[in-house]
């Protein structure tokens, strides 16, 4: 199973969010030892890194990302995807550019809390407690 993980997933386990973190870090799990293949889209590293950054010393950020990088595959930023984001009209243009990078990768879900920004997606968006339900 490929999936492209949201950056509210990977920030519900990074800020310890007691409502999410334990299906969330789940999921996390499942990608670390391989038994879900997952990404993230470019986008979401400096992402999670200015919504840290009050926490972050340069060295808590290099380890951040090498930790991140070694759960996650990033899916590269490309032109065509800004592209097809811009054209798809959304009120999220990160969202529909997830959308188009996880298209591109053949993903089989969009791992999300916020389902509702997905709606528009060919890739189908799933909550991770609805993903481990899958697995």
């Amino acid at each position: 199973m490929k999936i492209l993980v949201d950056t509210n997933v990977i920030l519900d386990v990074l800020c310890n969010r007691s409502e999410f973190v334990e299906a969330s870090s789940k999921v996390w799990k499942y990608c670390e030892v391989g038994q879900i293949e997952g990404y993230i889209s470019a986008l979401s590293v400096p992402k999670i890194v200015y919504i840290l950054r009050k926490e972050l010393t340069p060295e808590k950020t290099a380890q951040l990302i090498q930790q991140i990088t070694m759960i996650f595959k990033v899916v590269d930023l490309k032109s065509a995807d800004l592209k097809a984001a811009a054209d798809m009209f959304s009120s999220d243009y990160e969202d529909a550019s997830q959308m188009c990078q996880a298209s591109r990768i053949n993903a089989d879900f969009i791992v999300t809390r916020n389902i509702r920004d997905f709606k528009e997606s060919k890739i189908p968006a799933l909550k991770p407690s609805e993903l481990l339900e899958r697995v």
